[in-house]
């Protein structure tokens, strides 16, 4: 990628300077990757970016049953939708230096990239690292391996205990007997997922960012190392909750940064030319007003779920379809001791996934509102993988209802741009033999699956699309998820110049 990750030079700097506190924010820009992709027609992709956040969202749903501590397996969420993702660029400290770029992605909790030799199994079609996204060559001789006593292969083993790693490691029985297992490294690891899965071993390594003189360097920082995958051949940066995510290993070096960081994603509607704009990742930014912006956050609380500890789930009360309020099931407000229910706040995922019952209401709504007037355009929902979509005269778009999200909490209401939930472009694959064009608008949400299904965890997710044009902080000090609406692509420039 053509821009570098800022953030970590100010990482290193302040591994450099730890016995001082770091009160600047840190911006950095997340690059979409539609911006390096290539996809035939705007139908190609977004039925990609459809069926990958089914995938990723059916995912998050099954991912409890996937889950098996006795064997060290733990359901992780990791971002499946080449094209509708978000990157971040940075450099391996080596001998030369070695760039790549991962997925930034808050329902994750661990930092990874393939790496040298690298065997991706069944990942035709999807972004060849060897092209796009070079593979990471480690030289051993500066590379340390995690201890099995480590937390940090505790974590990545779904806490088993030091005993159970270090048996994993072939520690000899004396040793595990007097717990002394230091000398002996973390063993490979296994993550599952909704469509793939690899295997990776935890490492420490220093990062550099040589493009910003002098070299600044963060040392020991964890990571994994995979050397083989299934249908996953780009790396993660993770920020989920867990400790092994970037902003938990960014929060022992300063609490400041680490607790509290914010995205504002540039609004791009699938239009190659738009997502060239760098969208904002702020780390470390107290709750202010920056240049021209005056509108305040508007917060929900985090909800801990027992069974996905990484997530960011909320609460979602309600959707407004034009003076339509339609209530969401109780399922959807809270999460059990189980860890089901909520909505998971998701970078990694494309398109909001609502429980089928919500979304069915959502749909007739607009029915009532578009369906009469506007004949479907059923050939449009076939190619995309949406629904309804309707066809469109130039000077009936305005008939569109507003919607609004209603999270749980006091005055908790986010009204979404039109441009987040419906998405109306040209068609070509409407006129016959006469080539004609039409317009079309398509319901940018997705249903899921049905309220009454038990034990599934997340019955919702927060899709990236809906978080266009909005900055999210997560606030982890204060436990809460905030939004304001923003111009993303003016607020880097604002940014840039304090």
């Amino acid at each position: 990628m053509a821009s570098s990750l800022r953030f970590f030079v100010l990482l290193l700097f302040i591994a450099h300077h730890s016995s001082t506190s770091f009160s600047a924010p840190i911006f950095l820009p997340l690059t979409h990757s539609l911006s390096t992709s290539r996809f035939n027609t705007t139908h190609h992709l977004l039925k990609s970016a459809s069926a990958r956040s089914a995938a990723r969202s059916l995912h998050h749903r099954l991912g409890r049953h996937l889950s098996h501590r006795s064997s060290g397996r733990r359901q992780v969420s990791l971002p499946l939708s080449p094209g509708s993702d978000y990157t971040l660029s940075f450099t391996l400290d080596s001998h030369p230096p070695q760039s790549i770029s991962l997925f930034m992605d808050t329902g994750s909790d661990l930092v990874w990239f393939p790496c040298a030799p690298f065997d991706c199994i069944l990942c035709e079609g999807k972004p060849n690292p060897n092209r796009r996204n070079p593979v990471v060559a480690l030289n051993r001789s500066s590379t340390s391996t995690v201890s099995c006593k480590s937390p940090a292969c505790a974590a990545a083993h779904s806490s088993l205990s030091s005993s159970d790693l270090c048996a994993a490691a072939r520690c000899p029985l004396e040793s595990i007997e007097i717990s002394d297992c230091a000398s002996f490294s973390c063993p490979p690891f296994y993550y599952a997922y909704g469509d793939g899965s690899f295997i990776a071993t935890l490492y420490r390594h220093s990062v550099s960012i040589p493009t910003s003189p002098p070299a600044l360097v963060l040392r020991n920082f964890t990571f994994g190392c995979a050397h083989s995958a299934l249908g996953e051949p780009v790396g993660v940066a993770g920020f989920g909750r867990g400790s092994l995510s970037l902003p938990a290993q960014l929060a022992r070096l300063s609490p400041q940064l680490g607790n509290r960081f914010s995205y504002c994603l540039v609004s791009h509607s699938f239009e190659p030319d738009r997502v060239l704009r760098p969208s904002p990742l702020i780390l470390g930014r107290k709750e202010k007003v920056i240049g021209n912006e005056e509108e305040e956050f508007v917060y929900t609380e985090m909800l801990d779920n027992p069974k996905h500890p990484y997530f960011y789930c909320v609460g979602l009360q309600g959707i407004t379809v034009g003076r339509k309020h339609i209530l969401a099931a109780e399922n959807l407000r809270a999460v059990d001791g189980r860890g089901n229910g909520g909505m998971v706040v998701d970078s990694g995922t494309t398109f909001t996934m609502l429980p089928a019952g919500l979304y069915g209401s959502v749909v007739a709504e607009f029915e009532r509102r578009l369906g009469r007037v506007h004949k479907r355009a059923t050939e449009v929902e076939d190619k995309t993988g949406l629904s309804p979509c309707y066809h469109f005269d130039n000077d009936t778009i305005a008939s569109v209802p507003t919607v609004t999200l209603h999270f749980v909490g006091q005055g908790s209401s986010v009204v979404l741009p039109r441009r987040n939930y419906f998405y109306d472009f040209t068609d070509g694959s409407n006129g016959g033999s006469s080539g004609r064009r039409s317009r079309v608008g398509c319901l940018m949400l997705m249903s899921g699956w049905d309220e009454a299904e038990a034990d599934g965890g997340p019955v919702a997710t927060l899709g990236n699309y809906q978080q266009q044009g909005f900055e999210v902080v997560y606030d982890l000090e204060k436990r809460r998820v905030g939004f304001a609406r923003r111009r993303c692509s003016t607020l880097w420039d604002s940014l840039n110049q304090h």
